[in-house]
Protein backbone atom coordinates (compact mmCIF):
# COMPACT_ATOMS: atom_id res chain seq x y z
CA UNK A 1 0.00 0.00 0.00
CA UNK A 2 2.59 2.36 1.16
CA UNK A 3 4.43 1.69 -2.32
CA UNK A 4 1.45 2.49 -4.65
CA UNK A 5 1.07 5.67 -2.58
CA UNK A 6 4.63 6.64 -2.88
CA UNK A 7 4.66 5.68 -7.08
CA UNK A 8 1.41 8.08 -7.03
CA UNK A 9 2.98 10.95 -5.56
CA UNK A 10 5.92 10.29 -7.94
CA UNK A 11 3.39 10.58 -10.71
CA UNK A 12 1.98 13.38 -9.64
CA UNK A 13 4.98 15.44 -9.68
CA UNK A 14 6.16 14.39 -12.69
CA UNK A 15 2.89 15.43 -14.06
CA UNK A 16 2.57 18.82 -12.35
CA UNK A 17 6.33 19.12 -13.47
CA UNK A 18 5.41 18.24 -16.78
CA UNK A 19 2.33 20.43 -17.16
CA UNK A 20 4.69 23.61 -15.41
CA UNK A 21 7.22 22.92 -18.08
CA UNK A 22 4.83 22.62 -21.05
CA UNK A 23 2.88 26.35 -19.97
CA UNK A 24 5.83 27.79 -19.98
CA UNK A 25 7.74 27.05 -22.71
CA UNK A 26 4.54 28.37 -24.61
CA UNK A 27 4.52 31.13 -22.68
CA UNK A 28 8.38 31.62 -23.60
CA UNK A 29 7.58 31.20 -27.34
CA UNK A 30 5.00 34.34 -27.08
CA UNK A 31 7.71 36.41 -25.50
CA UNK A 32 5.97 36.22 -22.45
CA UNK A 33 8.37 35.40 -19.27
CA UNK A 34 6.19 35.32 -16.11
CA UNK A 35 5.66 32.04 -16.11
CA UNK A 36 9.22 31.62 -14.37
CA UNK A 37 7.65 33.69 -11.25
CA UNK A 38 5.02 30.70 -10.87
CA UNK A 39 7.03 27.87 -8.73
CA UNK A 40 8.35 31.34 -6.31
CA UNK A 41 4.81 32.11 -6.07
CA UNK A 42 3.87 28.76 -5.32
CA UNK A 43 6.86 28.61 -2.35
CA UNK A 44 5.54 31.62 -1.36
CA UNK A 45 2.11 30.66 -0.99
CA UNK A 46 2.77 27.73 1.18
CA UNK A 47 4.81 29.73 3.48
CA UNK A 48 1.84 31.60 4.35
CA UNK A 49 0.07 28.31 4.33
CA UNK A 50 2.77 26.39 7.02
CA UNK A 51 5.84 28.31 7.63
CA UNK A 52 4.97 31.39 8.48
CA UNK A 53 7.74 32.07 10.53
CA UNK A 54 10.16 31.24 7.13
CA UNK A 55 7.80 33.71 5.33
CA UNK A 56 8.74 36.63 7.99
CA UNK A 57 12.57 35.53 8.45
CA UNK A 58 12.70 36.09 4.08
CA UNK A 59 10.83 39.55 4.03
CA UNK A 60 13.32 40.85 6.79
CA UNK A 61 16.06 40.09 4.08
CA UNK A 62 14.61 41.05 0.96
CA UNK A 63 13.98 44.24 2.94
CA UNK A 64 17.00 45.73 1.99
CA UNK A 65 16.80 44.56 -1.12
CA UNK A 66 13.56 46.61 -1.99
CA UNK A 67 12.75 49.49 -4.11
CA UNK A 68 10.02 51.92 -3.71
CA UNK A 69 8.22 52.33 -6.77
CA UNK A 70 6.41 55.60 -6.09
CA UNK A 71 4.53 57.71 -8.30
CA UNK A 72 2.29 54.72 -9.43
CA UNK A 73 -1.38 54.85 -11.55
CA UNK A 74 -3.04 54.82 -7.79
CA UNK A 75 -0.94 57.58 -6.67
CA UNK A 76 0.75 55.72 -4.14
CA UNK A 77 4.80 54.46 -3.22
CA UNK A 78 4.73 50.98 -2.78
CA UNK A 79 8.08 48.71 -2.00
CA UNK A 80 8.39 46.05 -3.79
CA UNK A 81 8.12 43.37 -2.77
CA UNK A 82 8.33 43.36 0.84
CA UNK A 83 4.94 45.45 1.26
CA UNK A 84 2.76 43.37 -0.46
CA UNK A 85 4.45 40.25 1.08
CA UNK A 86 2.99 42.11 4.79
CA UNK A 87 -0.11 42.91 3.35
CA UNK A 88 -0.42 39.24 3.03
CA UNK A 89 0.65 38.55 6.23
CA UNK A 90 -1.51 41.15 7.71
CA UNK A 91 -5.06 39.58 6.01
CA UNK A 92 -4.01 36.27 6.74
CA UNK A 93 -3.60 37.80 10.76
CA UNK A 94 -6.96 38.87 10.78
CA UNK A 95 -8.60 35.88 9.29
CA UNK A 96 -6.55 33.35 11.46
CA UNK A 97 -7.90 35.80 14.52
CA UNK A 98 -11.36 36.02 13.46
CA UNK A 99 -12.09 32.48 13.10
CA UNK A 100 -9.65 30.87 15.72
CA UNK A 101 -9.74 34.18 18.13
CA UNK A 102 -6.19 32.66 19.49
CA UNK A 103 -3.49 34.54 20.33
CA UNK A 104 -0.75 35.01 23.64
CA UNK A 105 -2.84 36.56 26.15
CA UNK A 106 0.89 37.15 27.68
CA UNK A 107 1.32 39.54 24.21
CA UNK A 108 -1.48 41.74 24.82
CA UNK A 109 -1.28 42.14 28.34
CA UNK A 110 2.49 43.37 27.93
CA UNK A 111 2.90 47.16 28.67
CA UNK A 112 4.50 47.36 25.37
CA UNK A 113 1.86 46.13 23.71
CA UNK A 114 -0.53 48.22 25.41
CA UNK A 115 0.91 51.35 24.47
CA UNK A 116 1.49 50.53 20.63
CA UNK A 117 -2.21 49.57 20.60
CA UNK A 118 -3.06 52.73 22.15
CA UNK A 119 -0.82 54.35 19.31
CA UNK A 120 -2.71 52.52 16.85
CA UNK A 121 -6.15 53.67 18.87
CA UNK A 122 -5.07 57.23 18.32
CA UNK A 123 -3.81 57.12 14.81
CA UNK A 124 -7.52 55.95 13.74
CA UNK A 125 -9.10 58.52 15.62
CA UNK A 126 -6.86 61.08 13.86
CA UNK A 127 -7.39 59.83 10.82
CA UNK A 128 -11.08 60.74 10.99
CA UNK A 129 -10.62 63.95 12.12
CA UNK A 130 -7.58 64.33 9.78
CA UNK A 131 -7.22 67.34 7.02
CA UNK A 132 -6.72 64.49 4.23
CA UNK A 133 -8.53 61.37 5.47
CA UNK A 134 -7.89 58.98 2.53
CA UNK A 135 -3.81 60.02 2.84
CA UNK A 136 -4.64 59.00 6.66
CA UNK A 137 -6.01 56.13 6.61
CA UNK A 138 -3.31 54.74 4.31
CA UNK A 139 -0.76 55.95 6.87
CA UNK A 140 -2.90 53.93 9.14
CA UNK A 141 -2.98 51.07 6.55
CA UNK A 142 0.83 50.96 6.27
CA UNK A 143 1.71 50.93 10.20
CA UNK A 144 -0.03 48.18 10.52
CA UNK A 145 0.90 46.23 8.27
CA UNK A 146 4.64 46.96 9.55
CA UNK A 147 3.05 46.41 13.09
CA UNK A 148 0.89 43.04 13.22
CA UNK A 149 3.97 41.32 11.25
CA UNK A 150 7.19 42.15 13.05
CA UNK A 151 5.50 43.27 16.36
CA UNK A 152 2.74 41.18 17.68
CA UNK A 153 3.53 38.15 15.03
CA UNK A 154 7.16 39.05 15.95
CA UNK A 155 6.95 38.59 19.59
CA UNK A 156 5.83 35.02 18.47
CA UNK A 157 8.67 34.47 15.98
CA UNK A 158 11.34 34.95 18.93
CA UNK A 159 9.71 32.65 21.06
CA UNK A 160 12.18 30.50 19.37
CA UNK A 161 15.41 32.68 20.70
CA UNK A 162 17.68 31.16 17.68
CA UNK A 163 15.31 33.52 15.46
CA UNK A 164 16.41 36.72 17.03
CA UNK A 165 20.15 35.82 15.47
CA UNK A 166 18.43 34.86 12.17
CA UNK A 167 16.80 38.30 12.10
CA UNK A 168 20.19 39.93 12.56
CA UNK A 169 22.29 38.44 10.19
CA UNK A 170 19.71 37.63 7.49
CA UNK A 171 19.50 41.72 7.45
CA UNK A 172 22.92 42.05 7.92
CA UNK A 173 23.80 40.17 4.80
CA UNK A 174 21.55 41.69 2.35
CA UNK A 175 23.21 45.46 3.67
CA UNK A 176 26.37 43.67 2.86
CA UNK A 177 25.34 43.02 -1.09
CA UNK A 178 23.73 46.62 -1.23
CA UNK A 179 27.03 48.26 0.52
CA UNK A 180 28.82 46.50 -2.11
CA UNK A 181 26.52 48.05 -4.67
CA UNK A 182 26.52 51.33 -3.49
CA UNK A 183 30.49 51.57 -2.89
CA UNK A 184 31.66 50.52 -6.30
CA UNK A 185 29.44 53.19 -7.38
CA UNK A 186 30.10 55.46 -5.04
CA UNK A 187 34.50 55.22 -5.61
CA UNK A 188 33.34 56.13 -9.41
CA UNK A 189 33.03 59.30 -8.25
CA UNK A 190 35.97 59.43 -6.23
CA UNK A 191 33.94 58.89 -3.00
CA UNK A 192 33.20 62.40 -3.50
CA UNK A 193 30.83 63.90 -0.01
CA UNK A 194 27.90 65.04 -3.10
CA UNK A 195 27.55 61.93 -4.94
CA UNK A 196 27.27 60.26 -1.68
CA UNK A 197 24.09 61.66 -1.17
CA UNK A 198 22.41 59.37 -3.84
CA UNK A 199 24.45 56.60 -4.63
CA UNK A 200 22.50 53.90 -2.58
CA UNK A 201 19.69 54.31 -5.06
CA UNK A 202 17.20 52.77 -6.01
CA UNK A 203 17.57 51.01 -2.57
CA UNK A 204 17.51 53.68 -0.01
CA UNK A 205 16.02 57.15 -0.91
CA UNK A 206 19.29 59.00 0.52
CA UNK A 207 22.08 59.10 2.43
CA UNK A 208 20.44 59.67 5.56
CA UNK A 209 18.23 56.54 5.64
CA UNK A 210 21.03 54.62 4.40
CA UNK A 211 23.50 56.40 7.38
CA UNK A 212 20.53 55.26 9.80
CA UNK A 213 19.95 51.89 8.93
CA UNK A 214 24.25 51.43 8.58
CA UNK A 215 24.04 53.12 12.88
CA UNK A 216 21.09 51.07 14.00
CA UNK A 217 23.01 47.36 13.25
CA UNK A 218 26.66 48.48 13.96
CA UNK A 219 25.63 47.63 18.44
CA UNK A 220 23.94 44.22 17.21
CA UNK A 221 27.69 43.39 15.42
CA UNK A 222 29.84 44.38 17.79
CA UNK A 223 27.74 42.35 20.72
CA UNK A 224 28.22 39.66 18.10
CA UNK A 225 32.09 40.16 18.27
CA UNK A 226 31.53 39.47 22.12
CA UNK A 227 29.46 37.06 22.41
CA UNK A 228 31.72 34.07 23.78
CA UNK A 229 28.95 31.77 23.94
CA UNK A 230 29.72 31.35 20.13
CA UNK A 231 32.81 29.57 18.35
CA UNK A 232 35.56 32.29 17.24
CA UNK A 233 34.22 31.36 13.44
CA UNK A 234 31.21 33.19 14.49
CA UNK A 235 32.75 36.02 16.22
CA UNK A 236 35.28 36.87 13.34
CA UNK A 237 32.47 37.35 10.63
CA UNK A 238 30.35 39.74 13.26
CA UNK A 239 34.01 41.81 13.18
CA UNK A 240 34.35 41.57 9.44
CA UNK A 241 30.76 42.68 8.96
CA UNK A 242 30.94 45.41 11.55
CA UNK A 243 34.25 46.45 10.09
CA UNK A 244 31.91 46.98 6.23
CA UNK A 245 28.80 48.52 8.72
CA UNK A 246 31.31 51.36 9.61
CA UNK A 247 33.31 51.77 6.43
CA UNK A 248 29.73 52.21 4.78
CA UNK A 249 28.51 54.64 8.06
CA UNK A 250 31.72 56.92 7.34
CA UNK A 251 31.24 56.77 3.89
CA UNK A 252 27.50 57.71 3.80
CA UNK A 253 28.69 61.38 5.05
CA UNK A 254 25.12 61.14 7.32
CA UNK A 255 25.89 63.73 10.65
CA UNK A 256 22.75 62.36 11.89
CA UNK A 257 24.05 58.69 12.27
CA UNK A 258 27.58 59.79 13.60
CA UNK A 259 25.76 61.58 15.89
CA UNK A 260 23.69 58.60 16.84
CA UNK A 261 26.56 56.14 17.37
CA UNK A 262 28.71 58.41 19.45
CA UNK A 263 25.50 58.87 21.45
CA UNK A 264 25.15 55.18 21.64
CA UNK A 265 28.92 54.64 23.07
CA UNK A 266 27.62 56.98 25.82
CA UNK A 267 24.35 55.10 26.62
CA UNK A 268 25.99 51.80 26.52
CA UNK A 269 28.52 53.14 29.49
CA UNK A 270 25.60 54.31 31.58
CA UNK A 271 23.93 50.83 31.40
CA UNK A 272 26.87 48.63 31.47
CA UNK A 273 28.59 50.93 34.57
CA UNK A 274 25.35 50.51 35.81
CA UNK A 275 24.95 54.75 36.60
CA UNK A 276 22.36 55.93 38.61
CA UNK A 277 19.63 57.21 37.20
CA UNK A 278 19.45 60.53 39.49
CA UNK A 279 23.17 61.21 38.27
CA UNK A 280 21.78 60.91 34.99
CA UNK A 281 18.99 62.88 35.81
CA UNK A 282 20.80 65.75 37.51
CA UNK A 283 23.52 65.79 34.77
CA UNK A 284 20.46 66.46 32.66
CA UNK A 285 18.96 68.73 34.37
CA UNK A 286 22.29 70.98 34.48
CA UNK A 287 22.86 71.12 31.01
CA UNK A 288 19.22 71.81 29.96
CA UNK A 289 19.91 75.03 32.90
CA UNK A 290 22.38 75.75 31.42
CA UNK A 291 21.76 75.95 27.42
CA UNK A 292 18.99 78.54 28.91
CA UNK A 293 21.06 80.35 31.17
CA UNK A 294 23.54 81.04 28.39
CA UNK A 295 21.38 80.72 25.18
CA UNK A 296 22.27 83.74 23.68
CA UNK A 297 25.82 82.95 24.26
CA UNK A 298 25.61 79.54 22.81
CA UNK A 299 23.54 81.11 19.24
CA UNK A 300 26.00 83.52 19.25
CA UNK A 301 28.90 80.72 18.47
CA UNK A 302 26.81 78.59 16.69
CA UNK A 303 25.45 81.72 14.19
CA UNK A 304 29.41 82.38 13.32
CA UNK A 305 29.88 79.30 12.74
CA UNK A 306 29.61 79.24 8.39
CA UNK A 307 31.15 75.47 7.25
CA UNK A 308 29.01 74.25 5.06
CA UNK A 309 29.06 70.14 4.54
CA UNK A 310 32.13 69.02 3.12
CA UNK A 311 34.25 65.81 2.31
CA UNK A 312 36.62 66.25 5.08
CA UNK A 313 35.47 64.46 8.01
CA UNK A 314 36.55 67.29 10.37
CA UNK A 315 35.00 69.81 8.38
CA UNK A 316 31.67 67.92 7.92
CA UNK A 317 31.81 67.63 11.80
CA UNK A 318 31.87 70.77 12.40
CA UNK A 319 29.04 71.54 9.72
CA UNK A 320 26.37 69.45 12.37
CA UNK A 321 26.31 72.63 14.33
CA UNK A 322 26.00 75.17 11.29
CA UNK A 323 22.51 77.17 11.62
CA UNK A 324 23.71 80.28 9.44
CA UNK A 325 24.61 78.72 5.99
CA UNK A 326 24.71 74.95 5.77
CA UNK A 327 20.99 74.45 3.85
CA UNK A 328 20.33 71.43 5.15
CA UNK A 329 20.45 72.48 8.75
CA UNK A 330 18.56 75.23 7.59
CA UNK A 331 15.84 73.49 5.97
CA UNK A 332 15.33 71.11 8.78
CA UNK A 333 14.73 74.08 11.22
CA UNK A 334 12.21 75.23 8.30
CA UNK A 335 10.43 72.13 8.83
CA UNK A 336 10.05 71.89 12.20
CA UNK A 337 8.86 75.75 12.66
CA UNK A 338 6.32 74.72 10.00
CA UNK A 339 5.45 71.72 12.16
CA UNK A 340 5.17 73.96 15.75
CA UNK A 341 3.22 76.52 13.31
CA UNK A 342 0.99 73.63 12.51
CA UNK A 343 0.23 72.16 16.35
CA UNK A 344 -0.76 75.41 17.19
CA UNK A 345 -3.50 75.78 15.35
CA UNK A 346 -4.10 72.24 16.18
CA UNK A 347 -3.10 70.74 19.65
CA UNK A 348 -4.99 68.09 20.20
CA UNK A 349 -5.81 65.64 17.37
CA UNK A 350 -3.34 67.64 14.57
CA UNK A 351 -4.18 67.45 11.13
CA UNK A 352 -4.03 63.89 10.64
CA UNK A 353 -0.78 61.19 9.88
CA UNK A 354 0.82 61.49 6.84
CA UNK A 355 -0.44 64.87 5.92
CA UNK A 356 2.87 67.32 7.17
CA UNK A 357 3.78 67.30 3.85
CA UNK A 358 0.73 67.99 2.00
CA UNK A 359 0.16 70.67 4.36
CA UNK A 360 3.04 72.75 5.76
CA UNK A 361 3.44 75.12 2.90
CA UNK A 362 1.45 78.08 3.43
CA UNK A 363 2.80 77.65 7.39
CA UNK A 364 6.53 78.44 6.11
CA UNK A 365 7.97 82.05 6.29
CA UNK A 366 9.88 83.89 3.75
CA UNK A 367 12.82 84.19 5.77
CA UNK A 368 13.29 80.69 6.79
CA UNK A 369 13.24 79.50 3.52
CA UNK A 370 16.17 77.79 2.51
CA UNK A 371 17.33 77.53 -1.24
CA UNK A 372 16.05 73.59 -1.06
CA UNK A 373 12.42 74.69 0.23
CA UNK A 374 9.39 73.50 -1.44
CA UNK A 375 5.71 74.24 -1.76
CA UNK A 376 5.15 70.57 -3.74
CA UNK A 377 5.68 68.34 -0.71
CA UNK A 378 7.95 66.07 -2.95
CA UNK A 379 11.23 66.88 -0.28
CA UNK A 380 10.33 64.72 2.88
CA UNK A 381 7.95 65.09 5.44
CA UNK A 382 9.25 67.21 9.12
CA UNK A 383 12.34 65.76 9.76
CA UNK A 384 11.74 64.40 13.29
CA UNK A 385 10.26 61.61 14.75
CA UNK A 386 8.66 63.45 17.31
CA UNK A 387 7.96 67.16 15.73
CA UNK A 388 6.34 65.21 12.91
CA UNK A 389 3.64 63.33 15.03
CA UNK A 390 2.74 66.78 17.28
CA UNK A 391 1.70 68.54 13.76
CA UNK A 392 0.07 65.37 12.42
CA UNK A 393 -1.55 63.79 15.46
CA UNK A 394 -1.18 66.74 18.19
CA UNK A 395 0.27 66.75 21.79
CA UNK A 396 -1.37 63.43 22.31
CA UNK A 397 0.11 61.25 19.46
CA UNK A 398 4.07 62.44 20.45
CA UNK A 399 3.62 61.76 23.66
CA UNK A 400 2.29 57.83 22.92
CA UNK A 401 5.14 57.50 20.82
CA UNK A 402 7.54 58.71 22.79
CA UNK A 403 5.46 56.38 25.60
CA UNK A 404 6.38 53.32 23.22
CA UNK A 405 10.20 54.20 23.20
CA UNK A 406 10.25 55.19 27.03
CA UNK A 407 8.35 51.75 27.52
CA UNK A 408 10.18 49.52 25.37
CA UNK A 409 13.63 50.73 26.37
CA UNK A 410 12.80 50.24 30.48
CA UNK A 411 11.59 46.60 29.54
CA UNK A 412 15.01 46.23 27.36
CA UNK A 413 17.18 47.48 30.20
CA UNK A 414 15.11 45.41 32.82
CA UNK A 415 16.03 42.43 31.01
CA UNK A 416 19.58 43.24 30.70
CA UNK A 417 19.62 43.58 34.58
CA UNK A 418 17.52 40.63 35.30
CA UNK A 419 18.52 37.43 32.58
CA UNK A 420 20.30 34.42 34.07
CA UNK A 421 21.20 33.48 30.66
CA UNK A 422 24.26 35.83 29.23
CA UNK A 423 22.87 35.49 25.68
CA UNK A 424 20.03 36.96 26.54
CA UNK A 425 21.65 39.31 28.32
CA UNK A 426 23.69 40.64 25.59
CA UNK A 427 20.87 40.58 23.33
CA UNK A 428 19.13 42.67 25.76
CA UNK A 429 21.97 45.18 25.63
CA UNK A 430 22.21 45.40 21.88
CA UNK A 431 18.25 45.86 21.35
CA UNK A 432 18.42 48.41 23.24
CA UNK A 433 21.51 50.58 21.79
CA UNK A 434 20.07 49.94 18.55
CA UNK A 435 17.21 51.70 19.04
CA UNK A 436 19.25 54.19 20.92
CA UNK A 437 20.97 55.05 17.55
CA UNK A 438 17.60 55.04 16.52
CA UNK A 439 15.84 57.65 18.92
CA UNK A 440 18.59 59.82 18.49
CA UNK A 441 18.62 59.89 15.00
CA UNK A 442 15.00 60.64 15.29
CA UNK A 443 15.14 63.80 15.90
CA UNK A 444 16.67 64.73 13.17
CA UNK A 445 15.41 62.47 10.75
CA UNK A 446 12.24 60.08 10.00
CA UNK A 447 12.08 57.15 8.26
CA UNK A 448 9.41 54.59 10.32
CA UNK A 449 6.96 55.19 7.07
CA UNK A 450 9.06 52.92 5.19
CA UNK A 451 9.94 49.06 5.30
CA UNK A 452 13.87 49.83 5.80
CA UNK A 453 13.41 51.18 8.94
CA UNK A 454 10.10 49.80 10.40
CA UNK A 455 11.04 46.24 10.26
CA UNK A 456 14.05 46.48 12.29
CA UNK A 457 12.77 49.39 14.61
CA UNK A 458 9.31 47.58 15.74
CA UNK A 459 11.48 43.70 15.11
CA UNK A 460 13.75 45.00 17.72
CA UNK A 461 10.75 46.22 20.22
CA UNK A 462 9.20 42.59 19.96
CA UNK A 463 12.75 41.10 20.66
CA UNK A 464 13.28 43.03 23.62
CA UNK A 465 9.16 42.38 24.36
CA UNK A 466 9.98 38.08 23.40
CA UNK A 467 13.02 38.15 25.90
CA UNK A 468 10.84 39.47 28.93
CA UNK A 469 7.97 37.17 28.44
CA UNK A 470 9.63 33.88 27.57
CA UNK A 471 12.96 34.24 28.32
CA UNK A 472 14.74 36.15 30.86
CA UNK A 473 14.01 33.83 33.32
CA UNK A 474 16.12 30.77 31.74
CA UNK A 475 18.92 29.55 32.47
CA UNK A 476 20.11 26.37 30.22
CA UNK A 477 20.61 28.23 26.44
CA UNK A 478 19.52 24.85 24.63
CA UNK A 479 16.08 25.63 26.33
CA UNK A 480 15.82 29.23 24.50
CA UNK A 481 16.48 27.92 21.33
CA UNK A 482 13.59 25.00 21.05
CA UNK A 483 11.34 25.14 18.41
CA UNK A 484 8.18 27.26 19.05
CA UNK A 485 5.65 25.18 18.50
CA UNK A 486 2.65 26.55 20.30
CA UNK A 487 3.19 29.92 18.48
Amino acid sequence: MRELLANSKVKWFYLVCGIFLLLNSVLIIKENYWGVFIPVLLIIGLMYIFWLDKLLLFIVFLTPLAINIADSEMGIGVSIPTEPLLVGVLILFFLKTIFNGQFDKKILGHPVSIMVLISLGWIFITSITSELPVVSFKFLLARLWFVVPFYFLGIALFKNAKNITRFNWLYGTALVIIIIYTTYLHSKYGFAERQGHWVMRPFYNDHTAYGGIMAFFIPVFVGYMFNNARSKTYRLYAGILTFILLGALFLSYSRAAWISVASVVAICLLIVFKIKFRWIAITSVSLIAAFFLFQHQILYVLEKNKQDSSGNFIEHVQSIYNISSDASNLERINRWQSAFRMFDERPIVGWGPGTYQFIYAPFQRSQERTIISTNAGDLGNAHSEYIGPLSEQGLPGMLIFIGIIVVALYTGIKVYKNAVNKEIKLFSLISVLSLCTYCVHGFLNNFLDTDKASIPFWGFIAMIVAMDIYHSNRKDISMLIEEEQDS
